[in-house]
């Protein structure tokens, strides 16, 4: 098993001293090969849970009263911090939410990317720009070269988040984590990223894919796990199953409203 988070709690403690429970009890699993989507309304805990895996949350305030996080067999949670850096990009890759809060503004495209690569393997500075430029283009960045010497506020968002999407694939990690990785992507775009995603899981990769497009999870997910208010209260193994006929309430509203939010769509598209 390539993952396995076992009852996991995770907490925020505010200046005050008061603890919001973001996630409670958590226990999920995934193996190579397959696309595990966590799928919930905003504040239901999907990205509290993911970002914990490579303990990317800020601690403080964040922090983890109970539960393990098992990637290839190691705790995430307790191993050293020095170790953990080490997997970050090589092992597990994390494709962000916000790419103008993840990337660095006073960098550029080009110097970001190559650094990432160079952090983690032994090549030249050359080899790591081709590489760049390569991803850049498998992305759908239009002039790759030219637009790897920009700076990140000179990119559309739509143009940063498919940057975000190359740094998270580059390295071929075991594990990608991708937190709403198609939301600023037009139709065409996210069909390409998303096929990209596919290949590396086809490689013997496993993805955590956390969204509330539904239409995506139902192309992507090998199995899934609905939560609400820090909890998973549906799982699933089987994701065309889900969509036919939903178990718990809640589930079977969010289905409902994405199939409601698709007839209106395709109704303005004739």
């Amino acid at each position: 098993m390539l993952l396995k988070i076992e009852n996991l709690d995770v907490s925020f403690r505010s200046d005050e001293g008061d603890v919001v429970r973001a996630a409670r009890d958590v226990s999920l699993t995934l193996d190579r090969g397959e696309v595990l989507g966590i799928i919930g309304e905003s504040g239901s805990g999907k990205s509290s849970v993911a970002m914990s895996v490579p303990r990317l949350l800020p601690s403080p305030p964040a922090f983890w009263p109970k539960g393990r996080i098992l990637l290839d067999g190691a705790d995430t949670l307790s191993m050293p911090l020095r170790e953990l850096r080490s997997l970050r990009g090589r092992k597990i890759g994390v494709i962000f939410q916000d790419p103008m809060g993840s990337l660095s503004p006073l960098h550029r495209i080009a110097d970001q990317l190559v650094e990432t690569v160079l952090l983690h393997e032994d090549i030249s500075r050359q080899a790591a720009r081709e590489r760049a430029l390569d991803w850049l283009g498998r992305v759908g960045i239009p002039d790759p070269a030219v637009r790897a010497r920009a700076y990140p506020h000179e990119l559309s968002g739509g143009m940063q988040q498919r940057v975000m999407i190359a740094m998270g694939l580059m390295l071929g990690p075991d594990l990608l984590i991708a937190d709403e990785p198609t939301t600023a992507l037009d139709v065409t775009m996210q069909a390409q990223i998303l096929k990209l995603m596919k290949r590396l899981h086809r490689d013997n990769s496993a993805i955590l894919l956390i969204t509330h497009d539904l239409g995506v999870v139902s192309q992507m997910a090998t199995s899934l796990a609905v939560m609400r208010d820090g909890l998973v209260i549906e799982t699933s193994d089987d994701p065309a199953a889900f969509f036919a006929g939903p178990a718990h309430p809640y589930s079977q509203a969010l289905v409902a409203e994405a199939r409601k939010m698709e007839l209106k769509r395709a109704t303005r598209e004739s």
